[in-house]
């Protein structure tokens, strides 16, 4: 996604006037360089694994019961480990479409990651995060990529206003964006694959693909873990149970990350890991937290924490929303990116902040402020009264909270009484 950031970057640039020619690309020296900075990340932790007296084993494992574990190591030799508590932390596994993965034109997230080759025609099926993300960056590298979605919006969930700043972009970049669409066939050719698709009117359209990505979602890794030696258990959806202390039905294992439930996030896997290793430690914890950030790594980002405008309406919550469009941003205006959106979702009566959603250029880093005003119980009022610098892209939380009075700057939005439900 940098990268991909880059290569469209310099070509906005010659609206100011700065001309870099069409990018070269090495997918060779990409590849490597991507590895590289995984090898650094995993190496680190390698390294402290070892700084704070881990044993390490490589290989398979799965319980024999709720107190013991067979493992295998590459070597194929099997030992018998015993434990007075697991933690159960699997992750997820890309879902499949029925019969795709059988053909070897589709391609799932992982395999589309390692950017083998950028072809001609892509098909993205999946209008979530995933294929948005992973389209994005093929995008930028020469694919022409169309974009089915089976609903009638994309990232599903998401506010719509934050998703219009996305879509927008996305209908320049993307070849075409085809929602309400289902795939009926697929069938693969000498040098690519044949996609049946339906609209939401009935009609069928043959079209032909490079490539195909399915990103239909992710499903939790417990096949072939034992589980049915333990205590513990599933719901419907395949995910493990847990409490708030991530211990399982079995008192002696715990799961965290996608496993143990969504939202599937590394950093609410890293918090419930904490939370879990304090437990198992003796000490009093519990996952609680009052907001979980999300973002959507395309260009612009898309990312949110706490309630949104359209989870408040469906839960019948009161709420007032305030909004502050980027064209009102200096900041964006330097940066040619004033397609943005910040608002603010609080509480009518105490302008507690209850969610916040950004739509821009950076909004991955941003949303970390709103995560916070949201943890410490702040209103309105608290943000608008805390100086942002300028010019900054800050300034628009700063401004959104501003504008529920009527006092913000650089953008005018009379006051007006909240409705209450």
């Amino acid at each position: 996604m940098h990268v991909a950031a880059q290569i469209m970057e310099s070509r906005t640039a010659k609206d100011r006037g700065v001309d870099f020619g069409n990018p070269k690309i090495h997918l060779h020296r990409l590849n490597e360089w991507k590895k590289g900075v995984v090898a650094k990340l995993t190496g680190g932790l390698g390294q402290l694994a070892k700084q704070r007296r881990i044993r390490y084993l490589q290989g398979t494992a799965a319980f024999s019961s709720h107190r013991t574990l067979e493992f295998k190591q590459a070597g194929g030799s099997i030992k018998n480990l015993s434990f007075e508590h697991a933690v159960i932390a699997t992750g997820s596994q890309a879902r499949t479409l029925p019969g795709g993965a059988t053909i070897d034109f589709v391609m799932d997230s992982s395999e589309a990651l390692e950017v083998k080759s950028v072809p001609q025609k892509l098909l993205v099926i999946g209008g979530g995060y995933i294929g948005l993300e992973i389209g994005t960056v093929y995008a930028a590298l020469g694919s022409s990529v169309t974009l089915v979605e089976m609903t009638q919006g994309l990232l599903p969930g998401v506010d719509r206003d934050l998703v219009r700043v996305l879509q927008k972009r996305l209908e320049g970049l993307f070849e075409a964006l085809l929602l309400g669409t289902t795939v009926k066939e697929m069938k693969a050719r000498k040098n690519g694959i044949t996609i049946v698709l339906e609209g939401p009117d009935g009609n069928r359209q043959t079209r032909i693909f490079e490539r195909a990505l399915a990103a239909v979602g992710r499903s939790p890794r417990t096949s072939g873990l034992g589980l049915e030696n333990t205590g513990v258990e599933m719901d419907k959806r395949g995910f493990i149970r847990v409490d708030a202390e991530q211990r399982t039905s079995d008192p002696s294992i715990f799961a965290v990350g996608d496993v143990a439930g969504e939202p599937m996030l590394a950093h609410k896997a890293t918090h419930e890991g904490r939370t879990a290793a304090e437990v198992i430690a003796g000490r009093k914890a519990a996952f609680e937290p009052a907001a979980i950030p999300a973002v959507v790594f395309t260009d612009p980002e898309i990312a949110w924490a706490g309630l949104t405008e359209s989870e408040a309406k469906s839960r019948g919550i009161d709420f007032a929303v305030s909004r502050f469009p980027w064209g009102a941003s200096g900041r964006a205006a330097t940066l040619g990116r004033s397609d943005g959106l910040t608002k603010l979702v609080v509480d009518p009566r105490s302008e507690r902040i209850l969610g916040v959603g950004i739509a821009g250029v950076g909004a991955g880093e941003l949303i970390a402020e709103g995560v916070l005003a949201i943890e410490m119980g702040t209103n309105a009022t608290d943000i608008g009264l805390s100086i942002h610098p300028h010019p900054t892209l800050s300034e628009t939380i700063m401004e959104a909270a501003e504008g529920l009075h009527g006092t913000a700057t650089s953008y005018f939005q009379p006051r007006r009484k909240p409705k209450l439900r």
